[in-house]
């Protein structure tokens, strides 16, 4: 097993509120690295609508998800310009240690030493739901993608797009220009995704060009197809028949399982799968603060922009405490010699 140098912050979760917090623990001057057990940076920005608009950034009129991704991320990178942004992808922590006087959090391959910990997990490690069918699994990076990361890769594709909510429609929407055909897939006629966005695709199928289709009250029967996918069988559920349908690409679209694993062990105050945090980020356990979708506390509101203020506050918080004759309040960042400008 690999252990890593010590740090003085370690970033659980590399979404909007972990990137910003690795970029002010750089601004603070302190050692940080963020570790997230997804395959990207970006968390649910990613995973879920990289290609949707986000409007209530600060600064930004509308900004794409994926676009806020990779500014935030070469905004924590400017404190390393020769090593990169220190993040550890595809590593889910499993345990937290303690040992000889700091923290070590721990996963299948690695050992991350910390003096102290921000959470910022937003709902906590998730994976996307797979299908049940038991003939769906050894097609799983072989014609099935869970997560769309680059909507390109399927241009002048069949594209067959299992699901209800809004991932399965607005992957419709944004791939129906793209594909050579957009199936849609859902065991009921009722939707749960943005009556804009289920509109807008109804209208598309609705042209009858060929585009875009949509089968409601119809299941993945079987998949057809040797080393690719070439095919699947649909099953009506109500009449019983079934129909074949020509795809190369399944997008199943059926939400996320999300889990707080080893968390749930850390002796935090936790609620209902959520942190409860003091206004200073502390979780309940000295040195491990948190911020973002995975804290609560009255009045709290689940947006970017709020986890962005509690990202600052809890590397604040752990930059005092790692060293308490370092200030909480780090001041205007304009006046900061770290930017080259008059340390005030």
């Amino acid at each position: 097993m690999r252990t890593h140098p010590l740090v003085d912050i370690t970033i659980l979760g590399g979404g909007p509120t972990g990137l910003f917090a690795q970029f002010y623990a750089g601004m603070r001057g302190a050692s940080a690295q963020i570790v997230d057990a997804l395959p990207e940076l970006g968390g649910q920005l990613t995973a879920l609508y990289p290609e949707k608009l986000i409007f209530d950034v600060a600064g930004f009129p509308q900004v794409l998800a994926k676009d806020l991704v990779k500014s935030l991320a070469a905004q924590a990178a400017q404190f390393h310009p020769q090593t990169g942004l220190p993040a550890h992808l595809q590593q889910r922590v499993i345990a937290l240690e303690e040992s000889e006087g700091h923290f070590v959090l721990v996963t299948a391959t690695d050992r991350f030493p910390t003096r102290s910990v921000v959470i910022a997990a937003g709902i906590g490690a998730f994976a996307p739901r797979k299908l049940p069918q038991a003939f769906a699994e050894p097609w799983y990076g072989r014609g099935i993608h869970p997560v769309v990361t680059d909507p390109e890769e399927f241009r002048g594709r069949n594209v067959l797009i299992i699901g209800g909510g809004d991932s399965a429609f607005d992957w419709c929407a944004q791939l129906r220009d793209r594909a050579q055909s957009v199936t849609l897939v859902h065991r009921s006629d009722r939707f749960r995704a943005h009556a804009a966005t289920v509109a807008e695709v109804q209208a598309a199928a609705a042209r009858g060009d060929g585009r875009v289709s949509i089968h409601t009250f119809h299941e993945l029967d079987a998949i057809h197809g040797d080393t690719a996918i070439t095919g699947v069988t649909l099953k009506d559920i109500k009449a019983k028949t079934t129909r074949d349908i020509a795809c190369d690409v399944i997008l199943p679209m059926l939400g996320y399982v999300s889990d707080l694993g080893t968390l749930l062990e850390w002796g935090l105050t936790i609620a209902k799968d959520e942190i409860q945090v003091t206004t200073t980020m502390e979780t309940g356990r000295p040195g491990i603060y948190a911020a973002g979708d995975i804290t609560t506390y009255p009045g709290k509101l689940k947006l970017i922009a709020v986890g962005f203020a509690e990202a600052a506050i809890a590397v604040n918080q752990a930059v005092h405490w790692v060293y308490p004759d370092k200030k909480v309040n780090p001041g205007h960042s304009s006046n900061l010699a770290i930017f080259g400008q008059k340390d005030d």
